[in-house]
């Protein structure tokens, strides 16, 4: 099974011993590391509410399955950390707007904190055709 690491400047770098993406040569399955709401230009977390961090996160995920060679629509797997379960339907409508038609599988849990005292991070699995 070859094994390729993704990694782009469009995203924030790796905070600890993580790649931003794996990419394998077994059905051509991408498998991206969690995103928090970094700016991929400073390394620091964004000023806004949840929902712009949420923006954020997606957008971060966007830069990385773009240097994979993917984007959403090859997106079949989301898992969603949230802080806080109250920011759920805020998260959910930002989320969304990503996957207009067909959207992906997923799971959304609360977690004690999460890195840098986010209050979302998502992490996703991608498959590209072929």
């Amino acid at each position: 099974m070859a094994r390729e690491v993704v990694q782009t400047e469009k995203a924030p770098k790796a905070i600890g011993p993580y790649s931003q993406a794996i990419k394998v040569d077994c059905g051509k399955m991408i498998f991206c590391s969690g995103q928090i709401p970094l700016d991929p230009q400073t390394g620091a977390m964004i000023e806004g509410d949840v929902a712009a961090q949420t923006r954020r996160v997606m957008e971060n995920l966007r830069a990385v399955l773009e240097a994979a060679g993917a984007g959403f629509e090859h997106v079949v797997r989301c898992n969603i950390f949230l802080a806080d379960m109250n920011d759920f339907a805020v998260v959910n409508e930002v989320y969304g707007q990503y996957f207009p038609k067909d959207p992906p599988s997923r799971a959304t849990v609360q977690v004690a904190r999460l890195p840098k005292d986010a209050r979302v991070e998502i992490d996703c699995i991608a498959v590209l055709p072929g």
